[in-house]
């Protein structure tokens, strides 16, 4: 991976990840500057457009619900057909990075519903068909945020048991999604599949290679940016995420992106991995905002992280995995790059995800899940790194 260098620029020391925050006028300014509007009208649309085939064992409604910012989300709720009144555990899931419900957060939701869980999959702040304004931007907290909000909704819905909810992140929303569960005592099992930690990878870049000094580069530029956007009264935008050609493109993590984003299998109009830049500010929130801190929390609640065994992002699902405390596990799924999570279904372990749920999301007591986890020699829960072919 010798081509994963720091970038020059604001967004380009990692391929999908930038966030920013809209600077508002100073009242010490000669002249006045317009805020950025605060909020844009939601707008749903009703016919199937994902870049999946739409399942006849699922009934999919288009919602909405409230973060506790004041920003709308929006989302597809997905029901069982055959759930006949009861009432079913439930999973929020959103992800990856840059990318819409459309894409492979609904392939996630809509498979676990077919396996008998209500789920949501969601738009997060500021992108897809939810509310937010400026557009394209990402934040560590109010990403967060958007699950325990997804958490509010699906706990209101009448076939939804509230004490019986889980998550599923993807991608960067995997990091967000554990921090989550980290403060949300809701979450009672979190799955991530091709994980990352967004806040790392934008601090430290691929690998932790980039140096002190490109960091302070990066911030100084960012630092200066916010004059001009504050200025002109709205963010600029940074570079396409991805570029429109694979001309003269030799990174492979670019190139296996492109391939999922730019093409037909995962193309969405509305994603900002697929059509979009994201803002020049973008890193600045997440580079003192580490997501991981208090990933042991989530205990004695379970964590089942999810990795390709060729994935360049690997590392950041092997070390959460070590800072996590039990019950936790680590599943490598064999001759699996990164984007193959995303929705190749003969490698997405679908089947033990719904173990997973269905062993930690039963009407069991959490202490009863917590007393039967497996147990070492010395009497603590041992450790799990399973490496895995999986099975559609």
């Amino acid at each position: 991976m010798e081509n994963l260098q720091p970038r020059k620029g604001v967004v380009h020391a990692s391929v999908i990840a930038c966030a920013a925050l809209v600077v508002s006028s100073w009242p010490g300014m000669v002249r006045a500057v317009p805020r950025a509007k605060k909020e844009i009208a939601v707008k749903l649309t009703q016919t199937w457009d994902k870049t999946f085939p739409n399942s006849v064992k699922v009934d999919h409604q288009k919602v909405t619900f409230e973060t506790r910012y004041g920003i709308t989300l929006a989302a597809d709720l997905y029901l069982p057909k055959d759930r006949a009144g009861k009432k079913l555990p439930a999973l929020v899931v959103s992800g990856p990075f840059g990318a819409v419900k459309e894409q492979s957060s609904g392939l996630y939701a809509q498979t676990m519903a077919e396996r008998g869980y209500v789920t949501v999959a969601f738009d997060p702040s500021f992108t897809g068909e939810s509310g937010g304004a400026p557009r394209n931007v990402a934040s560590p907290d109010i990403n967060t945020e958007d699950f325990s909000a997804a958490v509010d909704f699906l706990g209101l819905q009448p076939s939804v048991d509230r004490s019986r909810i889980g998550l599923i992140g993807i991608c960067g929303f995997g990091g967000m999604g554990l921090n989550a569960a980290a403060a949300d005592k809701r979450i009672k099992a979190v799955v991530t599949t091709s994980m990352y930690d967004m806040s790392r990878v934008m601090a430290k870049g691929y690998y932790d290679r980039r140096t002190k000094d490109q960091r302070a580069q990066m911030l100084e530029e960012m630092s200066v940016q916010r004059w001009a956007d504050a200025e002109k009264g709205a963010p600029a935008a940074g570079p396409r995420i991805l570029p429109e050609t694979l001309e003269g493109i030799t990174d492979p993590v670019v190139r296996m992106y492109f391939d999922y984003y730019r093409t037909p299998r995962g193309f969405h109009v509305r994603s900002p991995n697929s059509n979009g830049a994201w803002t020049a500010t973008g890193a600045m929130s997440f580079m003192n905002m580490p997501l991981l801190t208090y990933v042991d929390e989530i205990s004695p609640r379970p964590v089942l992280l999810i990795a390709g065994e060729n994935a360049h992002s690997r590392y950041f699902s092997e070390d959460a995995y070590k800072a996590a405390a039990e019950p936790k596990e680590l599943m490598i799924i064999q001759n699996a790059d990164h984007v193959d999570l995303y929705d190749r279904s003969d490698k997405i372990p679908f089947e033990k995800i719904s173990e997973f749920f269905g062993k930690n999301l039963s009407e069991r007591s959490g202490s009863e899940r917590s007393a039967s986890a497996p147990r070492d020699d010395a009497g603590t829960a041992a450790n799990r790194v399973t490496p895995s072919t999986a099975r559609p």
